[in-house]
């Protein structure tokens, strides 16, 4: 487990065209410093952290103006990047060494200073730039609760152009206040989720929350975005640019209040955990998911995951293979039980429900039944459904048992 708590909190920064100069030669730098960086780790098989700034630093420094700091920062990402490749491999992925193209750059603490007046301080390839940060007049915007709580401190953040704005995606952490050494057989009440396309999300408490429209509006985007691109004008592409500006604030609104839904049930059903199935067995269920499934399976994912810790509730993923196949009533598992891809019929005891509801009490039940292979357990466990909850040692227990 992160020693840390970590979020996000972007906005957009004002600048000078003498700033904006230097800080479009800082990007240019960096994209030119982190691939010269991963193609040595390629290179070289390494892609530790460590190993490739021992390795690549000093290339860095001598064939671009970065400072020390972000030359040090350029390599990390450089192996953070050579990381994800190599995992692509392991999985039979073809591959290729990664390049950096897109206007992001790196900053960290020794780059980046907040000041009390909302205003930054940025490391160039130059001098230091320094930038008012643009704020909601409000003061309930989500990023005041992180500027003005001394609990969370800045950390590694991204500074992004685009559209002739700059924006500033800034990392804050505090730590985190799980007890590591809790043992996951404690008691607990467990939220399975069961992730897909039609369904985006399906609860074990039987909520479900459609992902057709969010699909639907993404194809006609896309479609739109095509022909925008058959066009090759200047004008077609400054379309294209605002079209997929606007997708992507739509699809965060939607993965947002999806998230919210999931949470909801998670507190109303006194939930302390909420499980997903692994996404790269998503990947594998799924394969011909678009990478639009697949980001707002992992988008999702990240919004609970925040939102969840603040209020205390463990956040877990199970290995969920067959859990499309088996019975969540008596635990037959068979291809036959689910004849179409919504409808689950068992085979042996004739049970019924939908395939996706099926497939998210199997998701709660397999963490729920892990805790009893557990040396340490100490308490019980139980998984949350629409009525009530079941343990595996006393079975189905309805919300309110009559007297």
């Amino acid at each position: 487990m992160d020693d840390y708590l970590r979020r996000t909190a972007i906005t957009r920064i004002i600048v000078s065209d003498e700033q904006a100069d230097m800080l479009e030669a800082t990007i240019s730098n960096w994209q030119h410093g982190a691939t010269l960086a991963a193609h040595i780790g390629w290179k070289e098989h390494e892609n530790s952290k460590y190993g490739l700034q021992k390795l690549a630093y000093d290339d860095v420094r001598e064939e671009t103006h970065l400072g020390s700091q972000h030359a040090i920062l350029a390599t990390h990402q450089a192996a953070s990047a050579l990381t994800g490749v190599r995992a692509l491999k392991d999985n039979g992925r073809n591959v290729s060494c990664p390049d950096f193209t897109s206007p992001t750059i790196k900053y960290d603490a020794n780059t980046l200073t907040l000041f009390e007046d909302n205003t930054v301080s940025l490391t160039t390839v130059e001098n230091r730039v320094r930038c008012e940060l643009v704020l909601p007049d409000d003061e309930d915007g989500y990023q005041y609760q992180f500027l003005n709580d001394d609990e969370w401190s800045v950390t590694e953040s991204t500074l992004t152009a685009r559209d002739g704005d700059y924006f500033l995606h800034l990392g804050f952490r505090k730590p985190n206040p799980f007890d590591e050494a809790e043992s996951p057989a404690e008691d607990r009440t467990v939220l399975g989720v069961d992730l897909g396309i039609e369904n985006l999300a399906v609860t074990s408490t039987a909520h479900f929350e459609s992902g057709t429209k969010l699909v639907h509006d993404h194809e006609q985007f896309e479609q739109v975005r095509g022909g925008l691109q058959q066009t090759g004008t200047q004008s077609a592409h400054r379309t294209i640019v605002g079209r997929d500006n606007r997708e992507e604030r739509y699809s965060r609104d939607k993965l947002h209040r999806v998230s919210n839904a999931i949470i909801e049930q998670a507190v109303e059903h006194e939930c302390s955990h909420i499980v997903f199935e692994d996404l790269s067995y998503i990947r594998d269920r799924m394969p011909n998911a678009k990478t639009f499934h697949q980001w707002a399976h992992r988008k999702l994912i990240q919004f609970v995951t925040y939102k969840a810790e603040s209020l205390g509730i463990r956040i877990e993923f199970v290995n969920a293979a067959y859990t499309s196949q088996r019975c969540s009533e008596c635990g037959h598992t068979s291809r036959g039980n689910r004849p179409v891809q919504a409808h689950f019929e068992c085979e042996r005891c004739e049970k019924t429900l939908h395939a996706d509801y099926n497939a998210a009490k199997n998701v709660g039940w397999r963490f729920v039944r892990r805790g009893l292979n557990d040396s340490r357990r100490t308490g019980n466990s139980q998984l949350a459904l629409k009525s009530g909850t079941v343990t595996p040692i006393r079975g189905f227990i309805p919300d309110s048992v009559p007297s």
